[in-house]
């Protein structure tokens, strides 16, 4: 199958490494030197500069060239640049399938990524979201991996799922769209609440109340919205929620561990050279919760942190001063 993986950022990049081994693979970057830099080197040395390109795999800076003949379009960018991504597939003719990697909430419309995508891509060809626990760097590096590809066609969220399998890769398929969406993005805001815990040196025990409060506040959002008790169960909510609060690899855990040193959340963000959907989703998600009216306390908290200048010790403090409830 030919693919085409728009966004040549670190999970971009490993998808496409993986991808390539058996399917038709082209990566593009909107920036012709990256491109360049890329194609000579055989390397994405911005983003995942330790793993080196498989042969079959091709780049392009040239967007049109490069969805050209593609059976598959995969739009690996921030939520931020979800729209504009899947606007200027429309706008060149793509008819092609659609999924996108994105997690999180659109900001200003707090829509998830299939919203902004139903907006922007009518219903044209058949689109899905593929999520999970899954760091770019292992993935490229080929360690097993599995994840959830989900669409509200069932017929074609199975028939990716299979063709996008490998022995290092197994895919399952959902048509629970919402629920495997709402657990990719708000695993973020709860992975920061986890780097701050871990960060002001809470434990163990804190840390596994924070991840199992977590999952109960991101199933309570999903099921408003419509997702299914069953998909929080699985690889895209207690999975990834499990993965991003506890790897060394998590860019929102990483968040989290430097603002409970104290350290600004501008310096943290320039230092980090990629983008911690976290930060710009915990907003959103609150929010959007306030209006559902769900209660939401861990991710008001890091809301605190990250916006209204509370700091870290005390948020925890208030949290722990909540009145006790069933579980």
């Amino acid at each position: 199958m030919k693919v085409c993986i728009l966004g040549a950022g670190a999970w971009g990049t490993a998808l496409a490494i993986a991808l390539s081994t058996h399917h038709e693979l082209t990566l593009w970057t909107r920036d012709a030197g990256h491109c360049s830099e890329m194609d000579a080197e055989r390397v994405n040395r911005r983003h995942l500069d330790s793993v080196p390109f498989p042969s079959g795999l091709a780049v392009s800076a040239d967007f049109d060239a490069a969805l050209s003949g593609a059976e598959l379009a995969i739009a690996a960018v921030p939520v931020s640049g979800l729209r504009e991504t899947i606007r200027h597939i429309a706008r060149s003719g793509g008819r092609m399938p659609l999924v996108w990697v994105s997690k999180g909430f659109e900001a200003g419309t707090s829509k998830l990524p299939h919203q902004v995508a139903a907006e922007e891509y009518g219903d044209v060809a058949p689109i899905g979201v593929l999520s999970g626990p899954s760091f770019a760097w292992e993935v490229a590096k080929g360690l097993p991996v599995a994840l959830t590809l989900a669409s509200k066609n069932g017929e074609f969220a199975s028939r990716t799922a299979s063709l996008l399998s490998s022995t290092k890769m197994r895919i399952y398929s959902s048509e629970d769209i919402v629920g495997v969406e709402v657990g990719g993005a708000v695993k973020n805001v709860m992975a920061i609440a986890a780097g701050i815990s871990d960060g002001l040196g809470l434990g163990n025990n804190a840390r596994a109340a924070l991840i199992t409060r977590g999952l109960a506040e991101i199933t309570r959002l999903g099921l408003k919205l419509g997702g299914r008790l069953e998909t929080f169960l699985g690889l895209s909510g207690v999975g990834d929620l499990t993965l991003t609060c506890t790897g060394n690899l998590s860019r929102n855990r990483t968040v989290g561990l430097l603002l409970a040193q104290g350290k600004p959340l501008d310096a943290i963000l320039s230092d980090l050279g990629a983008t911690a959907e976290g930060v710009y989703t915990a907003s959103e998600v609150e929010r959007l919760a306030s209006s559902l009216d769900v209660e939401m306390p861990i991710t008001s908290a890091v809301c605190g942190i990250l916006h209204h200048g509370i700091a870290p010790r005390d948020a925890v403090e208030e949290l722990m001063r909540r009145d006790p409830k069933p579980e």
